[in-house]
């Protein structure tokens, strides 16, 4: 497996690995047509949150398996990451290949010196990249509903002075 940049050419294929991995978590919902993840990432790269630099790919030979995004958040005045979405191709699943996407993640992320990734999602999950429950850092969700599934992963660059409420790029909002 590789891990490299998105390029222009991946788009097709992010979509429809995105598409099939979250496909499931919506089955028993017949107002969802369609999962709205391959459309968040569409409007992420219109939105000035966007940095190409950290949305990664994992390829096997030549085809796209998974796909992980950062893009830029704030909390309060402090520039930090959002993480998400992470989806990997369901035949790929269980084979290390989204762990693979966070670490790859996380290390590009350390490497330019930014300080915090945040996220919504299972604890449990995430919990093995050390990411912790937002509130032990000291920051919160802008959305009190997120609290028990928002966790938080400090980097190098880490300022405890960082703390506050947290806020994803606008079109996670426009889900």
């Amino acid at each position: 497996m590789l891990i490299r940049r998105e390029t222009p050419a991946d788009a097709a294929a992010i979509a429809a690995v995105h598409r099939a991995a979250f496909a499931p978590h919506y089955a028993g919902d017949p107002a969802v047509t369609e999962p709205p993840e391959p459309g968040l990432i569409e409007a992420l790269r219109e939105d000035e949150s966007w940095m190409p630099t950290l949305s990664l790919v994992a390829l096997e030979y030549d085809t796209v398996v998974g796909h992980i995004c950062l893009t830029r958040a704030g909390i309060g005045p402090f520039p930090v990451l959002a993480l998400g979405p992470l989806g990997v191709d369901p035949q790929r699943q269980k084979s290390g290949t989204g762990s693979a996407l966070v670490h790859a993640a996380l290390g590009a992320a350390d490497a330019l010196d930014e300080s915090v990734v945040a996220l919504v999602g299972d604890p449990d999950y995430y919990a093995r990249f050390g990411f912790v429950p937002g509130a032990r850092r000291g920051i919160v969700p802008d959305n009190a509903d997120w609290a028990p599934y928002f966790q938080v992963r400090t980097l190098t660059a880490y300022d405890p002075a960082v703390t506050g409420e947290f806020r994803y790029p606008a079109p996670f909002y426009q889900l």
